[in-house]
């Protein structure tokens, strides 16, 4: 049950313990009983939504920055993974395969504030060989959400 309740939560965290428990055929007290041992082993680790930042006033800027490092000694890409992903202006780190080892979804208030972040601290993180950064120009999906243009349909068709 725990993967159900998980995927409902994840598709619209709004949705209430009552109708989880309906869409489950389970009690409300059994659903509440996951979310909470959920919630304490850290499976869930936030409920967020999904926001249109282009339809609210003040610049906002993202990129995604790809990082080479060479690893630690016995630790790998951990370290330098770990003291990243401490940085407020960086919204997501992953280990990746390719050219570059970790990819950085980052955030800021202008060019400027991601610029600095990678001239002023990623570039002096022991470890850290190189950087790339891909300014985005216009988001079109977010969180497997449309943002401009009409709402995904959810329904089949039906033929006739």
């Amino acid at each position: 049950m725990l993967k159900e309740v998980l995927k409902i939560l994840e598709n619209d965290p709004r949705v209430s313990v009552k109708e989880i428990a309906t869409m489950l055929g389970t009690s409300p007290a059994e659903v509440t009983k996951v979310i909470k041992e959920a919630e304490a082993n850290r499976t869930i680790l936030k409920y967020k939504a999904v926001v249109n930042w282009d339809k609210v006033e003040g610049e906002q800027v993202w990129a995604l920055i790809e990082v080479k490092v060479t690893p630690a000694p016995e630790a790998g890409f951990d370290p330098a993974a770990e003291r990243i992903a401490n940085f407020p202006q960086v919204d997501s780190v992953y280990l990746a395969s390719g050219n570059y080892d970790l990819l950085l979804i980052v955030s800021g208030k202008n060019e400027r504030e991601i610029g600095d972040l990678v001239s002023q601290k990623l570039s002096h993180i022991p470890g850290v060989q190189s950087t790339v950064t891909h300014f985005v120009m216009k988001r079109y999906k977010e969180d497997g959400e449309i943002l401009d243009g009409q709402a995904k349909e959810t329904r089949q068709p039906v033929i006739l």
